[in-house]
């Protein structure tokens, strides 16, 4: 059987049962990860992401600023 949402019964929680089901998910996944559990497309996506931040330097900004400014800094 596939896994899928309706199979687990996820459709059936509400909003904030799925929230904390999710914070679940992602606490259980481990620090580091081997690099054959990642998908190959995911690889691809970020080769391409990081082409497009090389070839236009100065039009993004780094995450640890974006987070910075959400978590209440300068």
């Amino acid at each position: 059987m596939a896994v899928s949402v309706a199979s687990l019964g996820i459709d059936q929680l509400t909003v904030a049962e799925r929230l904390e089901l999710i914070e679940q998910i992602w606490d259980s996944l481990p620090e580091q990860v081997e690099p054959s559990d990642i998908p190959e497309w995911h690889r691809v996506e970020l080769a391409h992401r990081r082409a497009d931040a090389e070839a236009k330097p100065g039009v993004g900004k780094p995450w640890r600023e974006v987070l910075d400014k959400l978590d209440g800094g300068s």
